[in-house]
């Protein structure tokens, strides 16, 4: 066996696709296929099931994928520090990370790490914070950047941004001199949010609970996954949204919205910086955290 066969595999059990596997690693179907056929060969036992569209892993897989992961970060290990030896450390650092801390702070880490590591590349993902907070217990991904906490004890939950949620309109469209609105007031106004599984959408519907507000008392008129999107149909005068501040600090200062903060209503809340406490880490995976952490020591 090889490592391309390993990392073939690899990608496969996380994509639980062959033609994604050959994407994320830009390889064609029929080399990644040919891995695996000669990996199988090798060990003498089929590691994946094939016969329903999502390609899932046998009893096998499950014990090989954690030996081929541990390979695989054996090798990076070992070019880690002989990166160190010879002054160059170098790789490719996968970031997941939910619309906000995507669009928003994940640049600016990456700005700062790169100060350190000019040699690193990086893989931005997005998904929706549950998602990735799923995907990481279930060993898909190493890290992510979230604005869900779920508590467990299995994540390491890393504050790094305060954040507060505030209703947006288009200008001039509720008549009030206040910056804040009721509750009340903004059942009354067509809205556009995010969508389910996001941070955003999570806050806002834990506050209604907890306030024994019926979701289904607001004129919902559009979910979106995009905030740009949102911000984009709030601009052209189809509706209100509730949004993360830190989305609109640009839009801010151009006074493009009428902001409201919304009374009765918490809506504060921290991002994440979420990783396992027990998995098994690269080297520049776990500068990478290590960095993290540092950088936000008193969050």
């Amino acid at each position: 066996m090889d490592f391309r066969q390993l990392e073939s595999f690899i990608a496969i059990a996380k994509n639980k696709s062959f033609s994604k596997a050959a994407k994320e690693l830009y390889l064609t179907q029929p080399t990644i296929s040919n891995h695996i056929q000669t990996l199988e060969k090798e060990i003498g036992t089929s590691l994946l099931n094939r016969a329903n569209r999502d390609i899932t892993l046998t009893k096998a897989g499950e014990i090989f994928y954690d030996y081929a992961n541990k390979i695989i970060n054996l090798k990076k290990n070992a070019q880690y520090n002989m990166g160190e030896f010879v002054g160059k450390i170098e790789g490719t650092i996968e970031i997941s990370a939910s619309t906000i801390p995507e669009q928003y702070i994940v640049p600016k880490i990456i700005r700062e790490f790169n100060k350190t590591y000019p040699e690193v590349n990086y893989k931005i993902n997005h998904g929706d914070s549950l998602q990735i907070i799923e995907n990481i217990k279930n060993s898909k991904i190493d890290y992510g950047f979230t604005g869900t906490y779920l508590k467990d004890s299995d994540l390491n939950y890393v504050p790094i941004i305060e954040d507060k949620l505030v209703l947006i309109t288009p200008k001039a469209y509720i008549s009030s001199s206040s910056s804040s609105l009721m509750i009340e007031q903004v059942m009354q106004v067509p809205l556009i949010l995010r969508e389910e599984g996001s941070g955003t959408l999570n806050l806002f519907n834990k506050e209604l609970k907890k306030n024994k507000i019926k979701s289904d008392s607001f004129n919902v008129i559009a979910f979106a996954e995009n905030t740009q999107t949102i911000k984009a149909m709030v601009e052209e005068g189809l509706g209100c949204s509730i949004i993360s501040s830190k989305a609109i600090e640009k839009e801010k200062k151009l006074d493009l919205f009428d902001i409201y903060e919304i009374e009765d209503l918490n809506l504060i809340r921290n991002f994440y910086f979420v990783y396992s406490k027990d998995r098994i880490l690269a080297p520049l995976e776990k500068s990478f955290i290590d960095f993290i952490e540092n950088l936000f020591p008193n969050k």
